[in-house]
């Protein structure tokens, strides 16, 4: 199969690269500066084991792919407030033999959240769900890090909105043969739901810096706390910590790595690279939605997508609110919910 990777930054870079090293067939689609980096530099693997250069195709759409193959499989890792672009993009077009990618081809969401795999179904036929446990950061162009060891990340991947099938388990072994463990199971949603309870931190540490404080940390487990009230209400299963942590054990450990920056999550990244958008209406505004269609105050969550979008849209520094100031409006959010 030869993968397609729909957004080659730091999780789509890194599964790209590791592919490409294990011997699959990969090409990379990404724009501006980084597609500019990418074809004339090549992509740029930086992991626990040292850094590597991929001559890889690299390409801004379809079109210059021309026919798309039949054992193509599309990646598409770009953020969830992208996706319905790339959705349009690539579903029209052409497959050799007949038929185009939204008839013919699977597409798997390698991201954040959980709303892009609904997205993709009411356009792809063949879509499948990915549980991303891949610890990743791209802030230059043409360049990403991935620090975990002995595995790079930990996939877990099925059809959604639920079910396996063959198709699954190839792609799996191939992510197998490139350090990325990948778990093919009949509930992935379930995974994703739990994965994005972890997520809801991603816009506190962009707007404040790193959850490592005492009150920072207290902060996130109220904004947690907040979403898991929301999926019990809505009556949405979510993998428990006790199985993502038997699922995960030590097989991700994170080293530091010479050269490459040290930084925060996706949101945090974001920021950093000044993208003027930010992934919070589909992570805490998940949780906002959700808590408005159930009856379940979500103050928490609400802040923190206003604040990160706000941050975006305006170009703040990430991390410049102090940690402190975020508490107390944290604070006067809940007194004016009646919490």
């Amino acid at each position: 199969m030869r993968y397609v990777i729909i957004g080659a930054g730091a999780v789509g870079g890194t599964v790209g690269g590791r592919l490409a090293q294990a011997g699959r067939e990969v090409v990379l689609v990404a724009r501006g500066r980084h597609l500019a980096a990418l074809a004339g530099r090549g992509l740029r693997l930086r992991v626990p084991e040292g850094e590597s250069t991929y001559r890889l195709p690299a390409v801004d759409g379809p079109d210059q792919l021309g026919e798309l193959r039949t054992d193509d499989v599309l990646v598409l890792a770009v953020k969830t407030q992208d996706t319905v672009a790339a959705l349009e993009t690539w579903g029209e077009a052409p497959v050799a033999g007949g038929g185009t990618a939204a008839e013919k081809l699977p597409l798997v969401c390698l991201q954040n959240g959980v709303e892009s795999p609904r997205l993709a179904l009411r356009r792809f036929r063949h879509v499948y769900g990915v549980c991303v446990w891949l610890p990743s950061t791209f802030v230059e162009p043409g360049v990403v890090s991935a620090a975990g060891t002995p595995l790079t990340g930990i996939l877990h991947l099925g059809r959604y909105p639920h079910g396996t099938d063959d198709t699954a388990r190839r792609i799996a072994a191939d992510l197998a043969a490139a350090r990325l463990e990948a778990p093919v199971v009949p509930d992935v949603a379930r995974w994703q739901y739990a994965k994005l309870l972890g997520n809801l931190g991603n816009a506190l540490e962009a707007v404040s810096g790193p959850v490592d404080s005492e009150q920072a940390r207290t902060l996130y487990a109220s904004v947690r706390a907040e979403g898991e009230a929301v999926l019990d209400a809505a009556g949405i299963g979510y993998a428990s910590a006790e199985e993502q942590k038997e699922a995960r054990g030590d097989k991700v450990t994170l080293v530091p790595l010479d050269g490459a920056p040290r930084g925060g999550g996706s949101s945090w990244q974001s920021l950093v690279r000044g993208t003027g958008t930010i992934e919070a209406d589909h992570l805490n505004g998940e949780i906002v939605l959700l808590g408005r269609l159930h009856g379940v105050p979500t103050p928490l969550n609400e802040l923190l997508q206003r604040l990160a979008n706000r941050f975006a849209r305006e170009h703040r520094p990430a991390g410049s609110l102090p940690v402190a100031e975020l508490a107390r409006l944290a604070e006067e959010a809940q007194r004016a919910d009646g919490l």
